[in-house]
């Protein structure tokens, strides 16, 4: 029987009987045998791998939420007394640094009839980083903590694009269709209540003195991915298909031609640039909170929180509409990002007393999570929705390379933290995400 079936249904489970029932349980399926669109040899040990994708992928989640370089690392810095403009390169790195590798070395990642080793080796790099990032935090202060923390943070970022261009290749190969989604659900579901209990902790019951209680997280976020590469390791991976694996960068160099020759996705990719802004914003707010916190703990914990409910919230709350309109959508959160800049840059400079309430500056961090999920979601169901099969793969490349180029130099904005102040990088990224909607809402429908 093809390993294309439909459905397949195998004899042998070498699975636990524990691991089996609740596997069952979980996923709904009163037969463990029941398979989809994967190999004979990985469906014998569906259940098994089941649990060890999950657990892997859970406690990376939870890894990735404690070196957080939206919230956790930015504040490390600013209680370290780096130079602001080091903190304006925190997203940029963190984020290009997974992307623009990934074109390099996806195609000799699909090349292995194995890719479990690619994850592993990821998992392992990210465990050290973040040990790295921990000793920095006990160990330097100022400009040597900021530039040993960046230097941490790309090898992270490069290790987590390991991780990243190896992950789904590994589930598609060893998890039955229809079990994906609830697999990575739970898996969403348990890091999203973790990180809630990390920042209910730091707000309410923490009495750690600041930059120890930051080298402690940075610390336990390099054991969890240890521990997840113990678990990943558990996986029983067979021998895959290789061919497919393009090189996505020669694929990006040679469509260069498109940002001229087509219109509508040349606007979609300025379009994406002018909305960097909403990712590039988020670490200069949690600068601000914890200059009115008195260098303390006193309202991290509530940041934590109110990021880890508008991650849980975004995601429902953009959905539907951008299957409506994919546009409105990038339109809509980023004139919500703006505006919620342009005000809190007002309560600043008028001085006022609710910024001296932890609890502001959670719900101004909640709501501009929210707006970044919108956008985040926009722009992905927009790409997809404006390319058809033959231009999806050259689309996704190209837009790639060039957003992770443009994400480096918006790191730049940083200096102006230096030389003007930390409001008025708010400002100046606000207004540019209120020209970033405008120029959003002209762009093609494709949702219709």
């Amino acid at each position: 029987m093809s390993s294309n079936d439909s459905n397949q249904k195998f004899e042998h489970n070498h699975s636990t009987p524990v691991v089996t029932k609740a596997y069952e349980l979980i996923t709904g399926d009163e037969d463990s045998r029941v398979c989809k669109e994967i190999p004979e040899q990985a469906c014998k040990h569906q259940p098994k791998n089941f649990f060890a994708y999950l657990i892997a992928n859970f406690l990376g989640k939870v890894a990735d939420e404690l070196a957080s370089a939206k919230l956790i690392l930015p504040w490390l810095m600013g209680a370290l007394g780096a130079p602001s403009a080091m903190v304006g390169f925190l997203v940029p790195i963190r984020e290009s640094g997974v992307l623009l590798p990934q074109l390099f070395v996806a195609a000799a990642v699909r090349n292995r009839p194995k890719r479990k080793g690619v994850w592993l080796l990821g998992a392992g790099l990210s465990g050290l980083a973040l040990l790295l990032m921990s000793v920095t935090a006990i160990s330097f202060s100022g400009a040597i903590a900021g530039w040993a923390l960046l230097i941490a943070l790309v090898i992270f970022s490069l290790a987590r694009g390991l991780c990243s261009v190896s992950a789904k290749d590994v589930l598609g190969k060893t998890v039955s269709k229809g079990k994906r989604g609830v697999l990575m659900g739970i898996s969403a579901g348990l890091a999203g209540i973790a990180t809630l209990a990390v920042g209910i902790y730091i707000e309410f019951f923490n009495a750690t003195p600041p930059i120890e209680l930051l080298a402690f997280l940075l610390l336990l976020g390099g054991i969890l991915w240890f521990i997840s590469l113990f678990f990943f390791s558990a996986i029983e991976e067979h021998d895959g298909a290789t061919e497919g694996g393009g090189n996505a960068i020669q694929t990006a160099i040679k469509s260069f031609v498109l940002l001229k020759t087509d219109k509508p996705f040349r606007h979609y990719v300025i379009g994406r640039i002018l909305l960097l802004s909403s990712a590039l914003v988020p670490p200069f707010y949690i600068l601000l909170a914890q200059q009115y916190s008195a260098q303390q703990l006193t309202g991290l914990g509530m940041l934590i929180i109110s990021s880890g409910v508008a991650s849980m919230v975004s995601a429902p709350l953009w959905g539907k509409l951008g299957d409506r309109s994919s546009r409105v959508v990038m339109a809509l959160a980023s004139l919500g990002t703006g505006l919620i800049g342009i005000t809190l840059f007002s309560l600043v400079e008028l001085n006022s007393d609710w910024l001296t309430h932890p609890l502001t500056h959670a719900l101004f961090f909640f709501a501009v999570t929210v707006f970044h999920g919108g956008v985040r979601l926009g722009r992905k169901i927009y790409l997809v929705d404006l390319a058809n099969e033959k231009t999806r793969a050259t689309y996704v490349a190209l837009s790639n390379t060039v957003i992770g180029i443009a994400m480096l130099t918006g790191g730049l904005v940083g200096i102006l933290a230096d030389t003007v102040s930390i409001q008025f990088v708010i400002l100046l990224l606000s207004l540019l995400a209120i020209f970033a909607a405008w120029w959003n809402f002209r762009l093609k429908e494709v949702s219709v």
